[in-house]
């Protein structure tokens, strides 16, 4: 079997695309027959100006190859962005060219790396493995604020995402959230495989001490953009918590400035704002914080998903704070024990919340046993393999026995 396996990002770079992908590359490779090949296809590691890393633009490791497309440095802006796609897309049809597959795997949270596995297996005449792990058009939707751009991009945007669903022989969903949407115009084989906890999280030793922290230390860790809305709601909810509560914020993105912009138009003093940090050092912030936050923007097409940073603050024994809502809540709150769940872009009630919980460390043991990121993918790879190989069905990750 050959498979070609089209992910944007991939180690080492720090992303919840990167942490995925990479780990189910390893539970693929420990699937795999002596005759069996999969060809890696992603770029150099770009998901943050701010954070460089060297890596090789062709590896080796037995059965697998992987190449590195460099492509032109972007601020997760979206212009940039698309170039640098569309060097990724030029460079994947140049060394695919020639070459047959069995399988094509793609991953995409951003719909065009879906495209591009879909416009290869159309033209190998392969089967189509879809990872979806965000609906790009229901965003796009709400993100672009320009009614002329939302009339010229809507139908191209749906156009592109109908072909690429369709000419898919099976998709798998990170969020069961994501279902009806796809639904209404797919008709085959649907997984539920969501994200997962990495090993680094399961070794590291945590003390299971509350902090003795004055004052409290709130800290975030990933993406600064759009998504997030995190100008809409820490400048705020600092100033308000001024003197008992600071903020760590770690990570770049596209509206950074608005942050910043926004927490010195307040006067906001108790928010630091400090660059991506790799894993292990990350952990030890994670050890010495009070609280960990997630936050989501206040837009309809984000109830439907299942942010990855729910996994990895989960692993860990201290309280997290959450301004989600639709399928994330429900999730949350049927899940993950400790943790305080408000509104999107409601600082008043983040406040509040935080004011009357009484934190305590604790492991969340339950959770960590059923959403191990090993285990997910290993069954997800059986799952990619099968369906060359035997009848395919699937096995729903987030139904699966404890």
């Amino acid at each position: 079997m050959k498979m070609l396996f089209l992910t944007f990002y991939f180690e080492p770079d720090l992303s919840a695309g990167s942490f995925r992908n990479t780990a189910l590359v390893e539970a693929l490779k420990q699937n795999l027959d002596a005759n069996d090949t999969i060809e890696v296809i992603t770029t150099m590691p770009n998901r943050y100006a701010s954070y460089k890393v060297q890596a090789g633009n062709l590896e080796e490791r037995g059965n697998i190859t992987i190449h590195r497309i460099k492509t032109p440095s972007h601020k997760s802006g979206y212009l940039d962005q698309i170039l640098a796609f569309k060097t990724y897309f030029q460079g994947a049809f140049k060394l695919t060219n020639g070459k047959e597959y069995d399988i094509v795997f793609a991953s995409s949270s951003r719909l065009f790396t879906a495209f591009l596995g879909a416009q290869i297996a159309r033209r190998k005449k392969s089967l189509l493995y879809l990872d979806i792990r965000d609906i790009f058009t229901d965003t796009m939707k709400e993100v672009l604020s320009n009614k002329a751009q939302k009339l010229i991009t809507k139908p191209v945007l749906n156009t592109i995402e109908q072909y690429t669903i369709k000419s898919a022989h099976h998709l798998n969903l990170v969020s069961k959230g994501f279902g009806p949407y796809f639904k209404r115009f797919f008709n085959g084989t649907v997984g539920y495989y969501t994200n997962g906890i990495d090993e680094e999280f399961l070794d590291y030793k945590f003390e299971g001490k509350m902090p003795s922290n004055k004052p409290k230390v709130i800290t975030y860790a990933g993406n600064i953009g759009d998504g997030q809305g995190l100008e809409k709601i820490i400048p705020e909810a600092a100033r308000k918590l001024n003197g008992d509560y600071r903020f760590k914020i770690i990570g770049d993105g596209s509206s950074k400035t608005k942050l910043s912009a926004r927490l010195e138009e307040l006067d906001v003093q108790n928010v630091e704002l400090i660059k991506p940090v790799k894993r292990r050092e990350l952990l030890d912030i994670y050890s010495q914080s009070d609280f960990l936050f997630l936050h989501l923007n206040d837009y309809k097409a984000f109830h439907k998903v299942l942010p990855s940073k729910i996994f990895e603050y989960g692993a860990i024994p201290v309280p997290i704070i959450a301004g989600v809502d639709g399928y994330a809540r429900k999730f949350i709150n049927e899940n993950v024990e400790n943790a305080i769940v408000f509104g999107p872009n409601n600082p008043d009630e983040f406040v509040r919340k935080l004011k009357d919980f009484k934190p305590e460390n604790r492991m969340r043991h339950t959770f960590v046993e059923k959403y191990r990121r090993a285990s997910i993918m290993q069954e997800m790879a059986k799952s990619i393999i099968q369906m060359k190989r035997e009848p395919y069905t699937t096995i729903s990750a987030e139904s699966k026995p404890d």
